[in-house]
């Protein structure tokens, strides 16, 4: 009998993390749930069960990817445990709603938060687990934003960052080829998205100016996202590179 493969989610905890974990184990594979903080142990743990009660297996590991050495340390984990890593979703993210035209409403310390996270982030959980992809042939897929092309969103620190995410997924497909495949999707606002959790009334605002300006006339929901991750992994074996915009072709109407 063929194992089960195994795919690695930073941010795996909520959102469009969790909703990636999901779609995976609808699919037959293995999980490892990354988050990382503690009060998010139990959606991770409870991720977990779900993959135990489809006849699977998961585990939960708390990690910052802001930090290399932690970065490391979940490859490791998911290696002792599972012997291999397939596919990689950094879905891990940082922001704080600071509106655009307020700009004394950042700092420093947001831009190098945003980078850190954001941009160094999946650098370093891509480096860590780079041998082990090579080995299974894997796929990478890297949750940026449709601000990280348009400058919208969050804040500008958010969108900066989430726009050079962009340019590293392009070096990194180059440098990582032939074997692991590295692509990014680019959601605009999703239902139980971060945005949501953190605001529901602007939130709420934004999402009827999407329906409005949108060809689509809808906004996502993050298991759209997932499945669209889950598709660049397991499927779109001629995609290396790609910054995908998820957006009910919103892009099409920007002024």
């Amino acid at each position: 009998m063929t194992e089960p493969k195994v795919v690695l989610v930073t941010g795996g905890a909520s959102g469009i993390g969790a909703a990636t974990v999901r779609h995976f184990i609808a699919r037959g594979w293995n999980v490892v749930v990354n988050h990382f903080l503690e009060s998010e142990a139990p959606a991770a743990e409870a991720l977990v069960a779900e993959a135990y009660a489809a006849g699977l297996q998961g585990l939960a590991v708390q990690g910052d990817v802001g930090r290399d050495e932690d970065c490391r340390r979940m490859a490791v984990a998911a290696m002792t445990r599972f012997g291999r890593i397939d596919g990689l979703v950094s879905s891990a993210g940082a922001s704080r709603m600071v509106p655009q035209h307020d700009l004394d409403g950042l700092t420093l310390d947001d831009f190098v938060h945003s980078t850190t996270v954001n941009t160094a982030g999946p650098f370093q959980i891509v480096r860590a687990c780079a041998s082990a992809l090579r080995a299974a042939r894997g796929a990478v897929v890297i949750v940026s934003s449709y601000g990280g092309i348009t400058g919208t969103g969050s804040s500008m620190a958010y969108a900066a960052s989430k726009g050079a995410t962009n340019t590293l997924t392009l070096s990194l497909a180059r440098v990582l080829a032939p074997e692991i495949r590295v692509n990014a999707v680019c959601p605009a606002l999703v239902a139980d998205g971060f945005v949501q959790r953190l605001d529901p009334e602007l939130f709420e605002r934004r999402a009827a100016a999407q329906r409005d300006r949108s060809p689509l006339r809808k906004i996502g929901h993050t298991a759209d996202v997932a499945a669209d991750i889950y598709w660049l992994v397991a499927g779109a074996s001629l995609m290396t590179g790609a910054v995908l915009m998820l957006d009910a072709g919103l892009h099409l109407n920007m002024d």
